[in-house]
């Protein structure tokens, strides 16, 4: 008998122990600003992404020195506000005209990650240690 009571408080222990470990989770309506949000944040980098795949705009990146994947990356790095931001000043630009504001807010954009150590694009912004 007391082998099925010890084996009965270990089993009791065991998930008294365990009971302590649960998650808890909350459901929430997800509201429509949010799935506009979301959406909008989808389109501006996919926005982004075909301003980045013109072929004027991949040779004067090429000359700054930053490869089309490391531009990409960049881009899927930006986070919503800053990919609005530079989505709209892509609509701003007139048809067919200069795109060269877009890139040198790209190439600010990706100077400044640099800087702060959030991505390596730049040899010159490394530090020598």
């Amino acid at each position: 008998m007391s082998a099925v009571k010890r084996a009965l408080v270990g089993a009791v222990l065991s998930a008294f122990t365990f009971v302590g470990f649960t998650q808890t989770v909350q459901a929430a309506m997800i509201g429509t600003e949010q799935i506009h949000a979301a959406n909008a944040a989808s389109g501006d980098r996919e926005k982004i992404g075909a301003a980045l795949d013109r072929p004027e705009v991949l040779a004067h990146l090429e000359r700054l020195g930053v490869s089309k994947d490391d531009a990409q990356a960049r881009v899927a790095a930006l986070s919503d506000e800053e990919a609005a931001t530079l989505a709209s000043q892509i609509d701003s630009l007139p048809a067919g005209g200069d795109i060269v504001g877009a890139l040198v807010l790209i190439f600010v954009i990706l100077l400044v990650t640099d800087i702060l150590g959030l991505t390596k694009v730049f040899p010159f912004t490394r530090s020598r240690r």
